[in-house]
């Protein structure tokens, strides 16, 4: 069964339309291109994420109120990244850690 048309002039149309259409199918996979590989780029140009974070209180100059592991999910925007020392100290002087992803047992942080 042909279901093409058997006529030149409709088969020039035909040709014309698949060729505008191919066009338009190859300027959408370049830009899909474009858009992975500046989603690329930019993850890799992405800091890495913090082994450790303190998550602040409501104003800048309260105390800490947790200690998270990077990446925590319970984490707040609050929070910030801080070295494994800074971390222990902030156990150690009381600050609560995090009951989700407890990064007092990551630490080897004992209480007492």
């Amino acid at each position: 069964m042909n279901d093409l048309p058997p006529d030149l002039p409709r088969l020039r149309t035909l040709e014309t339309w698949l060729a505008y259409t191919l066009d338009r199918v190859r300027r959408q996979i370049t830009a899909a291109e474009r858009r992975e590989a500046e989603r690329q780029r930019g993850e890799e140009a992405r800091p890495p994420q913090p082994d450790w974070l303190l998550e602040q209180g409501l104003n800048r100059e309260s105390a800490a109120v947790y200690v998270h592991a990077g990446g925590c999910w319970n984490a707040a925007e609050r929070s910030r990244g801080v070295p494994r020392d800074v971390a222990l100290r902030a156990l150690a002087e009381g600050v609560p850690a995090c009951s989700h992803c407890r990064p007092d047992v990551e630490l080897g942080y004992l209480d007492g």
